[in-house]
């Protein structure tokens, strides 16, 4: 059994000699500095929390912000904190804390208050953003004078796709700026490694060809050379549903990958394999978006009958079995003849 040097009754704990009644009595358990000061960065609106830069409503960054500067004496435990604020101007909140706490079982309250000024800042991502940094160069091109617009708008969309995709984890990953030129599109991006992928996932999809060459641009501080990569993602001519040459058969293009090509001849609708070694021998006859409609006027198992999209004169095309003819197919002229692009 204990007795309190100041009361002096007696007590089965003490702190400092004192029971916790005289202890607590006039004591502040915790505290808080006059003011904290909370970084936003201004161009992307994330907040500022130790190292890191997250994303937070603004309320809830700025009571948030005064918690982490609470304050706790030693044999204070805090069991549980509440918040309330008043907004002074947009840039200015009085912040209360109420704390709960814990002092050798005994259970007690406490509160401080702090101000939180909200800094105008610029994190580290967008100030290399704004300041056009970047690491490597992603060149799209093609086999073509020019990508087509429709290549380009798809090219560029699985671009953003895929930046947007990493960056929601990773948030040193982003798009510097993206540039048409003559041929193409050069698209500046933060890393090394997020053009090194990009230009990988081409040649998987589109089996594009892909080469890299590296710059030197500069040394680091502990005299590392620095260097920027740029990397050359040329696609081909075709593009799935084209109308290619293969070994001399005029087939369509159903599917690319990294590991080749998968084709449906035209003349018996034969599906077909093609390494990926013997893509950069197809020829393109025809694009997708030139391909032909002609009206359906009867369908009879495995033909059907249409209208010619350019004389309208009659015409019976073989079909592949089970194919379901609607209005209109797709056809395309090889040698003055009609045929069915499935």
């Amino acid at each position: 059994m204990n007795f309190c040097v100041k009361c002096g009754c007696d007590c089965e704990e003490s702190l400092d000699g004192l029971c916790i009644d005289c202890w607590l009595d006039g004591r502040s358990l915790t505290e808080l500095p006059h003011h904290v000061d909370l970084k936003v960065c201004t161009n992307c609106g994330e907040f500022a929390v130790g190292e890191k830069w997250i994303k937070k409503d603004l309320i809830m960054a700025v009571q948030d912000a005064a918690v982490d500067a609470l304050g706790v004496i030693d044999g204070v435990k805090v069991t549980g904190v509440s918040t309330s604020y008043e907004c002074q101007d947009p840039y200015v909140y009085l912040v209360n804390v109420h704390s709960e706490c814990d002092v050798l079982g005994y259970q007690t309250e406490h509160d401080a208050s702090t101000i939180v000024r909200i800094k105008n800042n610029v994190c580290k991502r967008c100030s290399r953003q704004l300041g056009s940094y970047y690491e490597s160069i992603l060149q799209i091109r093609t086999g073509a004078k020019g990508l087509s617009p429709e290549l380009r708008e798809e090219t560029l969309a699985f671009v953003e796709d895929y930046v947007g995709r990493l960056a929601a984890t990773n948030k040193s990953i982003f798009i510097t700026k993206m540039e048409l030129v003559t041929g193409g599109v050069d698209v500046y991006l933060s890393s090394i490694s997020l053009g090194k992928n990009l230009a990988r996932e081409f040649s998987d999809i589109y089996c594009a060809e892909t080469k890299e060459s590296p710059k030197l641009v500069g040394q680091t501080t502990d005299g590392q050379d620095m260097y920027r990569l740029t990397y050359l993602v040329r696609l081909p001519e075709y593009h799935v549903g084209d109308v290619v040459i293969v070994d001399g058969r005029y087939c369509k293009l159903t599917r690319v990958s990294g590991s080749g090509g998968r084709t449906v001849d035209l003349m018996n609708f034969r599906e077909k394999s093609v390494r990926r070694s013997d893509m950069t021998e197809i020829k393109l006859f025809e694009k997708s978006s030139d391909l032909k409609d002609a009206t359906v006027i009867n369908a009879t198992g495995s033909e059907i009958q249409v209208l010619h999209p350019e004389n309208y004169s009659t015409v019976d095309l073989k079909v592949p079995e089970g194919y379901d003819a609607g209005e209109t197919v797709k056809v395309v002229t090889i040698e003055d003849n009609l045929y069915l692009v499935p």
